[in-house]
């Protein structure tokens, strides 16, 4: 059992990762009042997507800007305080320890929260140990969560798989936000760590990003709509 505090449909986050401004309005549309929450990410924020974000705000829709800043901590706190005017919910940095800092600095008197990633979706333990770390996922992912809450990041997102744990470790004081969501018969695409949502809500998760699964679906709304369903039934 969670928390009632939040909205159903704001627990489904569609993460709009698509080619163009024209695509991601049509989609939105597509989906009308079933979904309140998106994701503009890499590809639609660098094909002119940002200013959708502040018309999506604007709308009464919450936005997730998810561009994952790391760089060094003034170029950091000063991307946050612009990202910030966009009237966003959430932005995405990478966990460490100065980016975080330096993005909770940044966001000060603005609503916008922090959500730091610990280890992409995409990655496994072989995937860390080729890039020089010796940790494996599931220790990285706890040592960089840790190190958040001591920061005050207000969230984190993580693998379906980490959030269990992730939520013994900082109570229901910081939001878990977890892609490599697949409803049960879904592809997989490029997703290591997965689950489907009724398992990624009973495991603690507060927010769900599902992309291609509603996007690419035959009928989006309805994608969607079975998946609020799902989500509905898991909190019962």
């Amino acid at each position: 059992m969670q928390p009632a505090s939040i909205a159903l449909r704001d627990r489904l986050i569609v993460a709009l990762d698509l080619s163009s401004v024209a695509a991601a309005e049509a989609m939105v549309a597509t989906l009308g009042g079933s979904v309140n929450f998106y994701k503009i990410g890499y590809q639609l924020a660098y094909a002119g997507g940002l200013p959708l974000a502040r018309q999506l705000a604007s709308a009464g829709n919450k936005v997730f800007v998810d561009l994952k800043l790391h760089d060094i901590g003034n170029t950091v706190a000063r991307g946050v305080e612009s990202v910030a005017t966009l009237g966003a919910t959430f932005l995405t940095v990478h966990a460490y320890p100065q980016t975080m800092k330096a993005a909770v600095e940044g966001r000060a008197g603005s609503d916008l929260k922090i959500l730091a990633v610990t280890v992409l979706t995409s990655y496994d333990d072989g995937d860390l140990h080729a890039a020089g770390y010796r940790l494996n996922v599931s220790d990285l992912v706890e040592a960089r969560a840790q190190q958040a809450q001591v920061l005050g990041v207000d969230g984190l997102v993580c693998s379906p798989a980490e959030a269990a744990g992730l939520r013994r470790i900082v109570g229901h004081r910081m939001s878990l936000v977890t892609p490599g969501i697949r409803p049960a018969g879904a592809a997989s695409g490029d997703q290591k760590r997965i689950m489907t949502p009724a398992r990624a809500i009973a495991a603690g998760a507060d927010y769900l990003v599902v992309g291609r699964p509603i996007t690419e679906a035959a009928d989006p709304k309805a994608a969607a709509e079975a998946i609020q369903a799902e989500v509905a039934q898991a909190l019962v």
